[in-house]
């Protein structure tokens, strides 16, 4: 069965959106073995930043605006930072193996990385108008 969200059309084509959900799950997987004190505190902060990414994208994209991209990308990207440093939190307490921390942060600062260059080509292409 094809599901409705697998066609790639407007935001769904970009791959920074692709890679964001793929974060996201990876997220969830790496945060079901956190403790249960846990559930309101890192597990929480840590979805939550992990979801804005992909949302965010979605947002701007679907505003249909240069400027409201640039926005949403921007707040992404700081969802993204947020993550990078709860992913580091976690770590120092002992929540995730270096292997798995290293893994979601590489992800995390590789999305950052890409949404900076889309920002940075929008803002050029908007410039230019």
């Amino acid at each position: 069965m094809q599901l409705p969200w697998s066609t790639e059309t407007g935001y769904r084509k970009l791959r920074v959106w692709r890679l964001a959900i793929e974060l996201g799950k990876h997220c969830y997987d790496a945060t079901s073995s956190f403790p249960s004190v846990e559930r309101y505190g890192l597990t929480s902060q840590i979805r939550r930043a992990a979801v804005s990414i992909p949302s965010n994208i979605a947002e701007g994209y679907s505003r249909r605006n240069t400027t409201e991209l640039i926005y949403f990308s921007s707040i992404a990207a700081g969802s993204g930072s947020e993550l990078e440093t709860l992913i580091v939190v976690s770590y120092e307490v002992g929540y995730l193996p270096a292997h798995e921390a290293v893994a979601l942060f590489n992800e995390a600062e590789d999305i950052g990385k890409m949404l900076a260059g889309m920002r940075r080509t929008l803002e050029l292409r908007s410039k230019k108008r």
